[in-house]
């Protein structure tokens, strides 16, 4: 049996699959998988559509037409052949392009290999414990999180994901109070690739050393490499990318972020009568009457969707009201 002061919970939503870590009743981890996409560890059938010209590279379509760029590409393979493709890495999406997915060539599957997610000892529950995934959401949404005397900003770039620690006090006693946050920061939005710590900048080595050595430790479990702190306070961390984190579905599916989490709203609704979910104009025209009839069917009550342009994106509004 897992242990139930550390474990992974997955919640199937409409739209979406949301999977927490919690460690003693905390959410340290988040992850998301959105129907129809591949991900790390899965494997797939593939065609090979290209093959780079003395490499063990290439390109792959799926039959649904998701291309991957595959390596490991077995000698004397032609384009056109069927090929078994393990993930490595998911597609990304970002502003303009589309990173496609990685994946390597494996001879078959192996046995009673199914493609965890996000872990083979997932408990799979009707809800998580109340405010939890409310909480990672907002935090992922607004890119932040506080910490006694200021607070972490997490901005995604094309190049990189990049932490900014802004507070109060001296630059040593600020840099060392954002430490815990920048680690959950890093575990919570599920970041990887490159990443970027912008600290005040700290003059004194042995400051800057204090910094690394409570960096390090904070960090401990989660595998990665990184610089140690310039004169400028920036330090670089390398960390495996998986696929998007939270912050970049915030980045380029913001609206869609948002619809999922109304119907989610509406979905737990309690009591009797038909669910009135309003959203913004934006949030309308991406749910689906396919969602709606969803979200009707798991609620057991009718459901009606109207519109208000004065809602922020984040801030449905979801009530019983009379049939």
């Amino acid at each position: 049996m897992p242990d139930r002061g550390s474990e992974w919970l997955v919640e199937d939503g409409i739209g979406e699959w949301r999977a927490l870590l919690i460690e003693n009743g905390e959410a340290v981890d988040a992850k998301l998988l959105w129907p129809g996409e591949m991900r790390t560890g899965e494997f797939v059938t593939a065609q090979l559509v290209a093959k780079r010209a003395g490499k063990g590279r290439g390109t792959a379509r799926t039959e649904c037409g998701r291309e991957i760029l595959v390596d490991q590409l077995p000698w004397g393979i032609t384009e056109g052949e069927k090929l078994t493709v393990l993930i490595t890495r998911a597609a990304i999406a970002e502003r303009g392009r589309l990173k496609r997915a990685q994946g390597r060539v494996v001879d078959g599957v192996p046995k009673n290999e199914a493609a965890p997610w996000p872990t083979l000892d997932a408990r799979r529950v009707h809800r998580f414990p109340a405010g939890l995934w409310e909480d990672a959401w907002s935090a992922a949404s607004s890119g932040s999180i506080a910490f006694p005397g200021g607070e972490v900003l997490c901005s995604v770039t094309p190049a990189m994901t990049v932490i900014d620690v802004d507070g109060e006090g001296g630059a040593r006693e600020l840099a060392l109070a954002a430490v815990p946050a920048i680690a959950r920061a890093l575990r919570l939005f599920n970041i990887g690739g490159n990443i970027g710590v912008d600290f005040p900048s700290i003059e004194a080595k042995a400051d800057r050393r204090a910094v690394d050595e409570a960096l390090g430790g904070a960090l401990g479990g989660f595998s990665h490499e990184r610089t140690a702190m310039n004169g400028f306070g920036f330090v670089q961390i390398v960390a495996r990318l998986e696929g998007p984190s939270l912050l970049h579905r915030f980045w380029t599916s913001r609206v869609g972020m948002c619809a999922r989490m109304a119907l989610r709203r509406a979905e737990m609704l309690e009591g009797a009568g038909a669910a009135l979910l309003t959203v913004h104009p934006a949030l309308k025209a991406k749910i689906t009457d396919e969602w709606l009839e969803e979200l009707a069917r798991r609620a057991g009550r009718d459901v009606r969707l109207e519109t208000d342009p004065g809602l922020a994106l984040e801030a449905p509004s979801a009530q019983l009201v009379a049939p």
